[in-house]
């Protein structure tokens, strides 16, 4: 009988230490953290192959491509540049022909009324822009949705149709060759609302704005200290575009400004007059008039993209 009470007795008892005392060689493998692809360790940096390389080398070459053959074509005469084949090497009348483009189209002052007109469309787009996509984004009000879609909609109307009653409104308000002619009709952009907005659909949490109004934060300062500074990323490549645009936009100021007050692109016009353009001296002016173009995305580039991947890491 005693045989018979221990013996069960001591299965029971020895039965979890089986089960709990494993061996090393047998637990369990542990997988990969989620998150983490598979065959990379953490901290391990990618290194480009020479494939990647070579296909670098062959896209940055195509798009220095143009500008380059700008510089090569300054640097030359009118006629050597009508000769075949045309010059592959720079020449020698490179300042030469820079100074005639500067002097004969007067372009330290077009760049000064050129730098004020893009600079003030480019700060007016950022900023109405911004609060306008918020608007859309993240508030409610009615006829949100129509409202929208008719800010859509003038994307597809083409910029030409309007030149006529554009033309006709500044001239009832005596703005011909004058600035703000160019900069208000062009202050706001329908492409910058859609863009912020669904930047803005994303970027912002609905929690942020309700965790600011009950904290008593106004719509300005909502505006000015949350939406602002989650929308920096986007604000950014935004203000860049809408610049480059502004900087480069011919024919509305072509049409509202005249020789006397001109921005850079109509004065670069008055370079192809005559009975015989000098082409040398053409290319000179657009080289002239794209040096500060390159100025800009080199002094403020490296924060463009700091901003883009700084939102891209928080998204």
């Amino acid at each position: 009988m005693k045989s018979r009470a221990t013996g069960p007795t001591t299965d029971v008892a020895e039965a979890p230490q089986t089960d709990v005392i494993a061996s090393p060689k047998t637990a369990p493998a542990r997988g990969p953290k989620p998150g983490r692809p598979l065959g990379l360790k953490a901290g391990r940096t990618m290194h480009a192959g020479p494939v990647t390389y070579v296909v670098l080398a062959l896209f940055t070459a195509v798009s220095l491509a143009p500008l380059i053959w700008t510089a090569i074509a300054a640097s030359r005469t009118s006629g050597r540049l009508a000769q075949t084949p045309p010059p592959l090497w720079f020449g020698g009348n490179l300042f030469k022909n820079l100074e005639r483009a500067w002097t004969e189209a007067s372009l330290g002052d077009a760049m000064l009324n050129t730098t004020i007109v893009a600079g003030s469309i480019t700060i007016g787009t950022v900023l109405f822009s911004t609060i306008a996509g918020f608007a859309f984004a993240k508030l409610k009000f009615k006829f949100s949705g129509l409202l929208l879609l008719l800010t859509i909609g003038t994307m597809m109307v083409p910029p030409q149709l309007s030149v006529v009653p554009l033309y006709l409104w500044v001239a009832d308000l005596q703005w011909t060759n004058q600035l703000q002619a160019v900069i208000l009709p062009t202050f706001v952009s329908a492409f910058g609302v859609f863009f912020m907005r669904q930047f803005l659909l994303q970027a912002l949490p609905s929690e942020l704005i309700e965790a600011a109004r009950m904290d008593g934060a106004s719509s300005l300062r909502i505006i000015w200290h949350v939406v602002f500074p989650a929308a920096r990323p986007a604000m950014a490549v935004l203000g860049l575009l809408t610049f480059v645009m502004a900087w480069n936009d011919f024919l509305w100021p072509i049409i509202a400004l005249n020789q006397s007050n001109p921005t850079v692109q109509v004065a670069l016009n008055s370079l192809g007059t005559g009975y015989i353009p000098d082409r040398a001296v053409i290319m000179a002016g657009a080289l002239l008039g794209t040096l500060p173009l390159l100025f800009a995305f080199i002094l403020f580039g490296k924060q463009i993209v700091s901003g883009i991947m700084q939102g891209a890491v928080k998204g």
